[in-house]
């Protein structure tokens, strides 16, 4: 009884060693992930910061802290903004970060997360305050970076990077809201009278521009009719006068291959004086050669008559 009593309590006593050495030894084993590092302190004591891995530690005197080091977000809650020009307001935002530092994110700041969020509101405040309300509506992207800028460098001692600042909202009441409207409605109101008046200007421009250029083409085109009829007429008396000179060359070459008398000369004068006189002029001028032949062809008529008469 007592051999079986000792075997029993001493395979219980192996059984717990088993045990304990199974729990040291698993408790002896930390697995950093990759996104993460690992502060190590041993009793109370900083050790080393541990990167990804299988580490082993000595239990009950080492306690290790996981550092997430991916990139976080604090939602910044809304709050009301005094503007430039006292318009009050409603402005949040969300702060992106991410750890470069294990070692000063658990020893230099106690919550991290609470301390973002109260420098982030102070500090909106601050940069918000400092503009004009049709400003910080506008200047979202500037409101951005400013912000970013003091969060990155405020929070550079507790081992953080701030990447990037968003603002989510930025509204103001209801009254400024809707005044606003009017004044954009308003504003579109008048640019669509601009453009308008702007239209109605180039079309009558280009319809002046198009009488213009008609009158002037009609007017190129009558000079042109009339330069061309001109030249056309003085080609034709051009024409008639050469043909008329020569008709005269041609009748007058004729009279003289004919070899003609001085009678016959006058006589023929005389025959062409009746179609002179048939037009209703009732004075002839005539040059002192053909007042002369005339004169001849007087006496030559006169010694016709006396002859006649001696005939009878």
């Amino acid at each position: 009884m007592n051999l079986s009593g000792m075997f029993s309590a001493a395979a219980i006593i192996g059984i717990i060693v088993i045990i304990v050495v199974l729990v040291y030894a698993i408790r002896s084993i930390k697995i950093i992930r990759p996104y993460e590092k690992g502060v190590v302190e041993r009793l109370g004591k900083f050790l080393r910061v541990w990167e990804p891995g299988l580490h082993l530690l000595i239990p009950f005197l080492d306690r290790v802290t996981k550092v997430d080091m991916r990139e976080n977000v604090v939602d910044v809650p809304p709050q009301e903004v005094i503007t430039k020009d006292n318009v009050a307001v409603t402005v949040d935002a969300v702060v992106y970060y991410e750890a470069t530092d294990p070692f000063k994110l658990i020893y230099n700041v106690t919550n991290f997360y609470l301390a973002a969020t109260k420098l982030a509101q102070t500090n909106l405040r601050n940069v918000v305050g400092e503009m004009q309300l049709d400003e910080s509506l506008t200047s979202r992207e500037k409101i951005n970076i400013t912000l970013r800028d003091i969060l990155d460098e405020a929070t550079d001692k507790w081992g953080v990077r701030v990447v990037r600042v968003e603002l989510q909202r930025i509204e103001p009441p209801a009254d400024v809201t809707q005044a606003m409207h009017r004044q954009m409605k308003a504003e579109r109101d008048r640019r669509a009278m601009i453009l308008e008046a702007e239209g109605d200007r180039a079309a009558a421009i280009a319809r002046a521009e198009g009488t213009k250029q008609s009158a002037i083409l009609e007017a190129e085109g009558r000079a042109t009719a009339i330069k061309e009829i001109a030249a056309a007429e003085r080609a034709q008396k051009i024409l008639v006068a050469e043909g008329e000179a020569q008709a005269i060359r041609n009748v007058f070459g004729a009279i003289h291959d004919g070899g003609p008398t001085q009678d016959l000369i006058t006589v023929r004068y005389l025959e062409t004086l009746k179609y002179v006189a048939n037009g209703t002029a009732t004075k002839i001028f005539m040059p002192l050669e053909v007042q002369g032949l005339a004169n001849a062809a007087g006496v030559v008529g006169e010694m016709l008559g006396s002859t006649l008469k001696q005939a009878e």
